[in-house]
């Protein structure tokens, strides 16, 4: 007969002890498992925020994508009859009728870019033609053909520019 000794043996847990233990981790995952859940939903709630302030802001982009031609029509008119005398009656019926129409383009977050001067931004401008300039810089905007436009943060039409190919060699 051998008996165990109690030094040999390791003492079995109470079973009320495992199963405190394993209730306690199982509450910490469920834990874990709801702050996962919330953190979610918040950051949905978040995207879902910031899809629906883009969808304002932008809702407007085709519309005025189709408008920027026309007012690059009235300016080539203004541009016209500014060159006759007697037009003057044209020249500032056309003058007022753009600034309006620029006004409404402005409050729906539109802005114009014209970079003379600036450095050539692939992602602003469209070079059309570059030129030898003594003046200025290579890389930098000398010239404006046409006229670019952002809405709020984004590119609706980058300006068409001619760009410095620095001094002439």
């Amino acid at each position: 007969m051998t008996e165990s000794s109690p030094e040999n043996s390791t003492p079995e847990p109470a079973p009320e002890a495992k199963r405190l233990a394993d209730l306690e981790a199982e509450v910490n995952r469920l834990k874990d498992a709801l702050l996962r859940s919330q953190a979610d939903q918040q950051n949905q709630q978040r995207r879902h925020r910031d899809q629906q302030n883009d969808l304002r802001k932008f809702a407007t982009a085709g519309l005025i994508e189709e408008l920027l031609p026309t007012l690059d029509v009235l300016a080539l008119g203004l541009e016209a009859a500014n060159s006759k005398a007697e037009a003057k009656a044209v020249v500032d019926g056309f003058r007022m009728a753009i600034q309006q129409f620029r006004g409404v383009l402005t409050a729906q977050g539109l802005t114009e870019l014209l970079p003379t001067g600036q450095v050539f931004n692939p992602t602003h401008h469209e070079a059309v033609a570059q030129e030898a300039s003594d003046t200025v810089a290579e890389g930098t905007v000398i010239r404006v053909v046409r006229s670019g436009w952002m809405l709020h943060d984004r590119v609706l039409r980058p300006a068409s520019v001619f760009v410095s190919t620095g001094p002439a060699k």
